[in-house]
């Protein structure tokens, strides 16, 4: 099937709700229920760094990073850009890492396979102290 832009950014913005529900609340159900089962994704650093392979790695990851921010992540969306396979968000995000006041920014590319996300890959800078 192919694919066309329209579709796969309507199918990218409902995983992005579902993630950022995720990452406020801790439950991945509904952004994991979105994944394909052949699912890759590539996280910069830790445990996880480098390329991830399968739904069940991801639903590890994702509950590795709840645990990080047990009181949740809040974001706000700055802009997304897309073709039609993928879409890229910008948000910054803050919360509490390990007991310290966290802030970022971040990008994330969500790959689309018909009605689901097939990848996934997250890039992030610390902006410090700016707002």
């Amino acid at each position: 099937m192919k694919q066309n832009s329209e579709n796969t950014l309507k199918v990218a913005q409902q995983a992005f709700e579902y993630f950022k529900h995720g990452l406020a609340t801790g439950d991945w159900e509904a952004f994991l229920e979105i994944l394909t089962e052949n699912f890759i994704f590539w996280f910069p650093t830790g445990k996880f760094q480098g390329w991830n392979v399968g739904k069940e790695q991801a639903k590890e990851f994702f509950a590795y990073v709840s645990k990080s921010f047990p009181d949740g992540i809040s974001l706000n969306l700055d802009s997304f850009t897309y073709n039609a396979t993928t879409v890229v968000f910008e948000f910054k995000d803050q919360g509490v890492l390990f007991g310290q006041s966290y802030k970022n920014r971040v990008a994330v590319s969500f790959d689309v396979d018909g009605n689901k996300i097939c990848g996934y890959r997250e890039y992030f800078g610390s902006d410090g102290k700016s707002s």
